[in-house]
């Protein structure tokens, strides 16, 4: 039985992705920083309803120790990691002139660092000496075309999307894939602190006149870690309704 391992699993996409895998059949681990209460709750779901090993991990991404320790868990608990699944992030609307050096930091670290010190360690600890894994990285589409007072935002998820073209191009001899998701506006917890206007006004901007939910990146994940996507690595999807084209 292969093993996802999937960051941000407390949040709305990254719990979707959590149940997606499960319900095909993969082990997985969900790693969390802060609501420990929502990943406990979900793992014990996916175990009680798809009889599949599901632990979650406390740990933040943006520390290169607690990474290297989750994943010398990991390795103990299950063995190995066959997709790893990048979605922690975090946002934050702010004036450029106002982004703090905290802000910007807690941005990178969260969003960009973190990225990297996960699939460091399985690249080295799995991936390469196994000669197969996959890698799925969740960008945005301001990662692609940037949002104003979402420069810090906008800087980190594009550096994801060039971490991902650039892995691709290097761990593709060892046969293994890396692309990436960049969500448009999706129904989450993030979407909260936007008002009932402004969530019209972004669905009367996206082409398909609705806005995402969850299950859509669910389901956009699964495929391009599944083999019917074995021919596809180094790209950039945009599930976004049209809303960037």
């Amino acid at each position: 039985m292969k093993t996802a391992v999937i960051t941000g699993a407390s949040g709305g996409i990254g719990s979707a992705i959590a149940l997606a895998f499960a319900s095909n059949n993969y082990n997985v681990v969900l790693q969390y920083n802060h609501n420990s209460k929502k990943a406990i709750s979900l793992a014990n779901k996916i175990q009680e309803k798809f009889n599949v090993a599901a632990l979650a991990v406390k740990a933040d991404v943006s520390s290169s120790q607690e990474v290297e320790k989750m994943f010398d868990f990991i390795a103990a608990k299950l063995g190995n990691v066959d997709v790893l699944i990048n979605n922690a992030g975090i946002a934050q609307q702010k004036l450029f002139t106002d982004i703090t050096d905290d802000d910007w930091h807690k941005m990178i670290g969260t969003n960009l660092d973190g990225v990297f010190y996960c699939c460091r360690e399985v690249l080295k600890r799995f991936m390469i000496k196994n000669h197969s894994g996959v890698i799925l990285n969740i960008s945005s589409m301001w990662g692609q075309v940037g949002a104003s007072c979402e420069v810090h935002y906008s800087a980190a998820k594009a550096g994801v999307i060039g971490l991902t073209k650039a892995l691709a191009k290097e761990v593709g001899l060892s046969q293994i894939r890396v692309n990436c998701i960049a969500p448009g506006v999706v129904m989450t917890d993030m979407m909260k602190c936007f008002d009932e206007q402004t969530v019209n006004e972004l669905k009367e901007e996206t082409p398909l006149n609705t806005l995402g939910q969850p299950q859509d990146i669910a389901d956009a994940a699964l495929f391009l870690c599944s083999d019917k996507a074995k021919f596809i690595t180094g790209q950039i999807l945009g599930v976004n309704g049209g809303f960037i084209i």
